[in-house]
C-alpha cells in the first residue's frame, strides 16, 4: 500500500528523510482492526519524527501520521484516537507513528477501542484535523487549565494547529481571548476567529486566568506578566526555545500554576467531537493536499508559513 514514511532520520534536514512509496499492509494483532483512511492531517510531531526525535533507528522505516478519519471493517465512518498504551515508554503511552505505524497510508491498524463514531455533519477532512492538535488544545483549556473558572485566555503564538484551535475553542466556550503573533497578516486572521490579536509582548487590557503556551523562551516572561492571581499557564511545547527564564517571585507571589500538557483522553476526544457539532465549529484548515502531493504538504508545514492545519485527502 502507498504510505509516507521515515526511511532514515535527519536532524538538520527532515524533508530529506521523508519517503513516499509502498509499505507492508497492516497486520493487526488481537483486539486491533484495520481502518481505511479517507483523510489525515500533518502535525509538527511528524517533522520531529523525521528529525529522529522519539523515533530511534531500530524502528525505521516508520509510517508517519497521528491523525485520521476513515472507514472501519463494518463500514462505519470513524475518527481514530491516536494514543496507544505503551508501558515501556516513560509516559506510559505512545502515539501512532512512534512505535506502531501511523496514519499517512491507505490503511492503518489501531485498537478497536480507539475508534470513535464520526459525526454525520463532519467531513472526513475536518474530522482528521481533530485528534492531535485540537484534542491537545481542548485538554489544555478544559482539563489542565480549568477554563470554566476563567474569564479571559491568552494564546501565545497563534497560527499553528494547537494555537488556532485554542482560540476557536476558548471563544466558543464564551471566554475573552487574546492571541499573539509576530505576523500582521496572521493577527488579522486571528481576529476573524474571535480573538483580540496583539503583537508579542504587548500589554493586555486585563490579566487572564489561563495562558496557552507553546512557544517557550521568547514568550514565557510575557505569559507570567499577563497571568492573574492563581492563573494556570499550560505548556504543550517550546517551538521558540525550551530554556525559558522564570521569575519565581512572580510564581509564588501570584500563586501561579505552571502545568505541562500532552494530548488528551479518548473521552475528551468524544467530548470535543460533541462540542464541535453542538457549536457548529469547524477546524481551521490552512490547506488541503491530495495524498499524491503529500511531500509538498510536508514542505509547506516545514516552511512555517501555516495558519491552522495541513490536511491530506487520501482519495486524491
Amino acid at each position: 500500500m502507498r504510505a509516507a514514511y521515515a526511511s532514515v532520520t535527519k536532524p538538520d534536514d527532515p524533508l530529506a528523510a521523508l519517503a513516499v512509496g509502498d509499505q507492508p499492509e497492516p497486520s493487526p494483532p488481537e483486539g486491533w482492526v484495520t481502518v481505511e483512511v479517507r483523510a489525515s492531517s500533518l502535525n509538527h510531531h511528524d517533522l520531529f519524527s523525521l528529525r529522529g526525535v522519539g523515533l530511534p533507528a531500530d524502528r525505521l522505516p516508520m509510517i508517519l501520521g497521528c491523525d485520521a478519519a476513515g472507514i472501519d471493517p463494518d463500514g462505519n465512518e470513524v475518527v481514530v484516537y491516536p494514543v496507544v498504551p505503551d508501558p515501556p515508554d516513560p509516559r506510559g503511552f505512545s502515539l501512532l507513528s512512534e512505535r506502531h505505524p501511523g496514519t499517512l497510508a491507505e490503511r492503518v491498524a489501531v485498537p478497536v477501542e480507539n475508534l470513535l463514531p464520526k459525526p454525520a455533519g463532519l467531513s472526513f477532512l475536518d474530522a482528521a484535523c481533530l485528534p492531535t492538535a485540537w484534542l491537545t488544545a481542548y485538554h489544555m483549556l478544559v482539563t489542565r487549565g480549568r477554563v470554566a473558572d476563567a474569564e479571559a485566555v491568552l494564546v501565545q503564538g497563534a497560527g499553528g494547529g494547537v494555537a488556532t484551535a485554542a482560540v476557536v475553542l476558548a471563544s466558543a466556550l464564551g471566554k475573552r481571548v487574546y492571541a499573539t503573533s509576530r505576523d500582521a497578516a496572521k493577527r488579522e486572521r486571528i481576529a476573524a476567529l474571535g480573538a483580540t490579536a496583539v503583537e508579542p509582548g504587548a500589554r493586555l487590557p486585563e490579566r487572564v486566568g489561563v495562558v496557552i503556551e507553546s512557544v517557550g523562551a521568547p514568550t514565557f516572561e510575557h505569559s507570567l506578566k499577563c497571568a492573574e492571581p492563581q492563573a494556570r499557564i499550560v505548556v504543550c511545547g517550546a517551538t521558540g526555545g525550551h530554556l525559558a527564564t522564570v521569575d519565581l517571585r512572580r510564581v509564588f507571589a501570584m500563586r501561579l500554576e505552571i502545568l505541562g500538557s500532552t494530548m488528551g483522553s479518548r473521552d475528551e476526544l468524544a467530548s470535543l467531537l460533541d462540542l464541535v457539532v453542538q457549536r457548529n465549529i469547524r477546524p481551521v484548515i490552512d490547506s488541503t493536499y491530495g495524498f499524491s502531493a503529500v511531500a509538498d504538504a510536508f514542505a509547506h508545514l516545514h516552511s512555517g508559513d501555516v495558519f491552522g492545519k495541513v490536511a491530506i485527502d487520501h482519495l486524491h
